[in-house]
């Protein structure tokens, strides 16, 4: 039977929400007439604005009421009479959340703690070579009778004509903060990176109003004093996308500015320290590279999500990438 409302879970970070895009991708490919509905964090709302694709945008907030709000959002979804609910998560609000939807058709993964409420479950696992739309996509590959999409954004026309200014010429976007430090590149090798560029190309540094800070001392840091900007917390999620899409280039962590290049299929340089590709997080733009420690190291990767201090005190799995391998992508 064809689902007429259909509500996808994803309130983990900002990446995690991109990911998800997927699954909305794929959804509507196969039920183009289904009202869909996206339930994510407070904060990540507006990534969505505008969305084609989407009836209803759901906002949980995680930081005030925690407790309180989970209640009310579990009254409105009941409330909706979802046909399907699908939690990508594997925690236990957004397991409670799918589990007493009253949805007929449950779905999520078998680690949940609610996976026994569930009338559909598949196993997460963490394989070499497996991404993670890949593992969201598993949970509907049975229900759906389209093939696997990859993410996608949708800026409208103001998100263009608000970045239009700095496209006059050839320009590369840097996006140099993580919410994990073991996750960024030190802003001295970004400053490193910055001074090796050719000037025939324009420097745009994007981030959130949180790094306005690093984006000045990136500047401070470098040789060059013109053509380069610090966009830090002057670009919205949608501009900043519609700005990557036409770079020549995006330099980013593993962090959620690679999912948004890949969302916009954007030409994109993701820059791994702590972390591996094969966790499955990594680029999915027909231009994607990757540069990371050419040396295994002992104790890479140390940890799926990263961590506010190197746990060895070195952070070599950083400091060790050379700057030139990075200049050699713009090469390319």
């Amino acid at each position: 039977m064809t689902p007429r409302r259909i509500l996808v879970i994803q309130t983990a970070f900002l990446g995690d929400a991109i990911l998800a895009t997927s699954v909305l991708e794929s959804l509507h490919q196969s039920f183009p007439t289904a009202s869909l509905d996206f339930l994510v964090r407070k904060g990540h709302e507006s990534l969505f604005d505008g969305h084609p694709y989407l009836h209803d945008v759901l906002v949980w907030d995680k930081k005030k009421d925690r407790y309180k709000n989970l209640r009310k959002l579990l009254q409105h979804i009941r409330a909706q009479q979802y046909d399907q609910v699908i939690t990508l998560q594997r925690f236990a609000s957004t397991g409670f959340l799918t589990a007493f939807s009253g949805a007929k058709v449950r779905i999520g993964f078998d680690k949940n703690p609610f996976a026994f409420a569930f009338t559909h479950t598949k196993p997460h696992y963490l394989s070499q070579g497996t991404h993670e739309i890949d593992r969201n996509f598993s949970l509907i590959d049975n229900l759906v009778r389209g093939t696997l999409q990859k993410p996608r954004l949708y800026p409208v026309l103001d998100d263009y004509l608000a970045v239009k200014p700095y496209q006059s010429e050839r320009y590369l976007c840097i996006a140099p903060a993580s919410v994990w430090f073991t996750k960024q590149y030190p802003a001295e090798r970004w400053a490193e990176l910055v001074d090796g560029v050719p000037l025939s190309y324009t420097i745009l540094i994007l981030g959130s109003p949180a790094d306005v800070a690093l984006g000045e001392k990136l500047m401070a840091l470098s040789k060059r004093k013109e053509k380069i900007t610090n966009l830090c917390g002057k670009l919205s999620f949608l501009e900043s996308a519609a700005l990557m899409e036409h770079a020549t280039m995006n330099y980013v962590n593993d962090s959620a500015p690679m999912h948004i290049a890949s969302a916009m299929d954007a030409p994109v340089c993701a820059v791994y320290c702590s972390t591996v590709p094969a966790f499955g997080f990594g680029p999915l733009s027909d231009e994607s590279h990757i540069v990371e420690i050419e040396e295994p190291l002992y104790c890479r990767p140390c940890g799926l999500h990263g961590y506010k201090a190197c746990p060895e005190g070195h952070f070599r799995c950083a400091w060790e990438i050379r700057t030139e391998r990075l200049l050699g992508v713009i090469e390319k």
